[in-house]
């Protein structure tokens, strides 16, 4: 195993060597390929899993390479690890709001980081087995563990530990990911620092932690180190919070954060680093003011570098630039022979967008137009996405500035939550839903959703979007009570009630007067 993949995969106790076993087994030898594959796919994350397991199951012959650990990011460094660490900082934040439920919690409870993080381990190893190099093959897939680099513009060599095998292949997708960046802070690599590939291997909590970038990964380790105890100082260029999102969406987040004792220090100017005896000296300016503070530990969130080096894309005739692999709408690269999909040619770097392009790669290189299928592009994809803080941020479709930028008109209705029985009953009533619908219909342009359980709610927006039914089928949608996913259709009723119009009105007081005759 790499030297990067065992830094991935640290404490070495009985879960970790499970995950390995599961997701780069030492034992593992690779095949003898057999003739052309119809495709061969380098990185086994998401994308790359869901391209060789549906390739496989409709019956082509298909390779899956990785040179460091099968499930990628999401298993391994993102969304599995990251949001067992997010449910246990809630649960401790639960306990210590007991007094509002009335409920009285006995002196002296406390919690265990180190089984916090033990806990995690033992679920990721659960969870690893769906990603599998012993379940992938099973299921038709030729599982090559190594190093896969182009050799031409048809042919890969894979360099493993027992030798190099070179395989041919009809159509190839590269789906290699990305890593997380770091800014070209003074003395940050000289200190050194955690990124999210990193910050899963501890078992003892830092109590002092600086975090770079207050975009989704900052803001959720943020709060959540935080509510252990940790003094978290949050680090971020921009003004506020989660640039990406409303302002006002961001502020009832930024809000929750420094209730939870999140230091915020925002328009920071002139960061810099230095390694001192008994931590690590950050000197920062923020609005106006020098802030010279020592942590244990730094995290950095700002971005993610598309992984494109090492696979020798030049060969193939593969173009690329900062952002990632050059791919067209069908995710077909400058070779008509090779795809990509997922974080190394995607601006949404999510496990789900990941998903959804690799079934657009399937479509378009196993089953060409000419077969009568047609292109499926990315241009037609909805994207939902959440931000897991407490509470979430949920969004799909459009902003209401990105309506005004391509000159639609747009109705924007927001509803908060402290108008809905449930997420008063709950204690969740900081939020609200917003709908953007283009005017003169009642088409759904985009929505977003700030509440507990936001990620979740954020689906039936999507479905509307997607199956192109609007306001209306929402509207007229029953929905349970009481949940607080009442609150979609309470915005779209305001959308309804303001077409309500006086002169209708008045129509149908005129005729409840001529009924009563």
């Amino acid at each position: 195993m790499s030297e990067h993949a065992q830094s991935l995969v640290l404490p070495n106790d009985e879960y970790n060597q499970q995950l390995v076993a599961n997701v780069h087994p030492p034992d593992w030898v690779n095949p003898e390929p057999t003739g052309r594959y119809n495709i061969v796919v380098i990185g086994a994350g998401t994308a790359g899993l869901i391209t060789a397991v549906v390739a496989a199951s409709l019956g082509a012959k298909v390779a899956l390479i990785e040179k460091h650990l099968m499930g990628g990011d999401c298993l391994n460094v993102g969304c599995v690890p990251s949001k067992s660490v997010i449910r246990a900082a809630r649960a401790w934040a639960d306990l210590r709001r007991a007094k509002e439920f009335g409920l009285e919690i006995p002196a002296g409870v406390t919690y265990d980081f180190g089984a916090v993080m033990a806990r995690m381990r033992k679920l990721r190893a659960r969870i690893s087995h769906n990603d599998s190099a012993h379940r992938y093959a099973t299921l038709g897939v030729d599982i090559y563990i190594g190093s896969g680099r182009f050799l031409g513009p048809d042919a890969i060599q894979v360099e493993g530990p027992a030798g190099n095998r070179l395989l041919h292949f009809g159509k190839a997708a590269v789906c290699t990911g990305a890593r997380a960046s770091a800014p070209q802070t003074p003395g940050l690599k000289e200190a050194g620092y955690l990124t999210n590939e990193t910050i899963f291997s501890l078992t003892e909590l830092p109590q002092r932690l600086a975090v770079i970038g207050a975009g989704p990964i900052g803001c959720e380790l943020a709060q959540s180190f935080a509510r252990f105890g940790s003094q978290v100082y949050l680090v971020e260029a921009a003004h506020g919070i989660m640039p990406n999102e409303d302002r006002d969406a961001a502020d009832i987040v930024e809000h929750q954060l420094v209730r939870d004792g999140v230091k915020l220090l925002c328009c920071g100017k002139q960061l810099h680093v230095e390694k001192i005896e008994g931590g690590k000296r950050l000197t920062v300016g923020s609005h106006g003011q020098q802030y010279d503070v020592t942590v244990d530990e730094i995290l950095v969130g700002v971005g993610r570098t598309p992984n494109v080096e090492g696979i020798e894309l030049e060969t193939a005739g593969v173009e690329y630039d900062k952002n990632g692999i050059t791919v067209n709408g069908r995710l077909q690269t400058t070779n008509p022979k090779i795809f990509a999909a997922g974080d190394v040619c995607s601006r949404y770097k999510f496990t789900h967008a990941a998903d959804a392009m690799a079934q657009i790669v399937i479509q378009n290189a196993l089953f060409p137009h000419p077969f009568g299928l047609g292109y499926a592009t990315v241009d037609s994809l909805i994207m939902p996405w959440c931000t897991f803080t407490e509470p979430e941020v949920a969004h799909v479709g459009m902003y209401e500035k990105d309506a005004q930028e391509k000159g639609l008109e747009v109705e924007t209705y927001t509803y908060k939550l402290d108008e809905v029985d449930r997420a008063i009953l709950d204690g969740e009533d900081q939020g609200f839903a917003r709908v953007h619908i283009e005017k003169g219909t009642d088409k759904i342009l985009g929505a977003t959703i700030v509440a507990a359980h936001a990620g979740d709610m954020i689906s039936e927006f999507s479905v509307a979007m997607k199956a192109g039914a609007g306001a209306k089928t929402i509207a007229g949608t029953i929905h349970p009570y009481p949940t607080q996913a009442e609150v979609n259709k309470k915005v779209v009723n305001l959308w309804r009630k303001a077409h309500f119009t006086q002169r209708t009105k008045n129509l149908l007081m005129k005729l409840f007067a001529w009924m009563r005759r």
